[in-house]
């Protein structure tokens, strides 16, 4: 049987990787201290890696497909086929950002006076890049972890990942200007990408993640409509293209189902009701594939 090899990030994005996958209709198993994760589709075979190594594997052929960071990408340099972008991370359904930090009483108030200083952080190349486009010449070492409690005595600035802000903030530590705004992306091999069941299994594979993702933020709504209501109804729905209305065994009603974003349907529900919907049934969603 053939199997696309894929490499699934372990860490920060592994816990929100698995719930994607398992939206989008893939059961995932990880054992104890194992990175050989159990796939319930025998023709995936999957590989548990940091997010940090996984373009090198991608790109070398060891592994056929991953999902990583385009920070990672960026800073391993290497060539590979984006097959989707998807946009998730630790805490929620958007990008992340590395970001030059100093402490709260730093006198390091723009990028430029960083001219001849001390930067920890683990986006190396990345990082000497954001400075060399600015004509900036500064000490940048790599830094093994626990990069926020590096200044002032071991580093004058750091280039850290941040989501929310909150562990710099926690570290007493201000934002001095963003370096790379990144999101997930899924990355083929270039080799693997000829081959055409690979390239149509990652495609297929995409697109779930893609539709899992779309869903996230959007529930679906059923209602009982009488015929005579109908153009009330209709009118208050944001569908994403146009409400499905079907025929009932009572000639004077119809079934009307429509998906729409969640955070609408809190203030939506009461408004149909009084427009004279009846039934009115929101469920979620697992997959919406445009």
């Amino acid at each position: 049987m053939r199997k696309l090899r894929i490499a699934l990030p372990k860490g920060s994005l592994q816990e929100a990787t698995l719930k994607l996958f398992e939206k989008a209709g893939y059961r995932i198993r990880v054992g104890h201290r194992s990175y050989v994760p159990s796939i319930d589709d025998p023709e995936l075979e999957g590989l548990l890696i940091r997010a940090q190594e996984i373009p090198r594997y991608v790109a070398q052929g060891a592994l056929d497909v991953g999902l990583t960071g385009l920070d990672w990408i960026l800073e391993s340099g290497v060539d590979l086929v984006e097959v989707a972008e998807l946009v998730y991370a630790k805490e929620g359904f958007r990008p992340v950002r590395w970001v030059v930090a100093v402490p709260e009483d730093s006198p390091i108030e723009r990028v430029e006076d960083l001219q001849g200083k001390r930067i920890a952080t683990e986006l190396v190349e990345v990082t000497k890049g954001f400075l060399r486009e600015r004509g900036i010449k500064a000490d940048v070492e790599f830094s093994w972890g626990a990069t926020e409690v590096k200044p002032p005595e071991l580093a004058d600035a750091i280039v850290e990942l941040t989501e929310t802000g909150t562990s710099l903030r926690a570290n007493r530590l201000r934002i001095v200007e963003t370096v790379l705004e990144s999101t997930t992306r899924f990355v083929m091999n270039r080799e693997a990408y000829k081959d055409r069941w690979k390239r149509e299994k990652a495609e297929n594979l995409a697109m779930l993640l893609k539709g899992a993702l779309e869903a996230e933020s959007k529930v679906g709504l059923k209602m009982n409509v009488p015929k005579k209501k109908l153009e009330e109804v209709v009118a208050l729905l944001p569908a994403l293209h146009t409400p499905t209305v079907s025929d009932q065994t009572d000639p004077d009603w119809v079934a009307v189902e429509v998906v729409l974003e969640e955070k609408v349907a809190r203030d939506l529900i009461p408004k149909l009701k009084r427009a004279g919907a009846q039934g009115i049934i929101e469920y979620p969603l697992n997959k919406v594939v445009s």
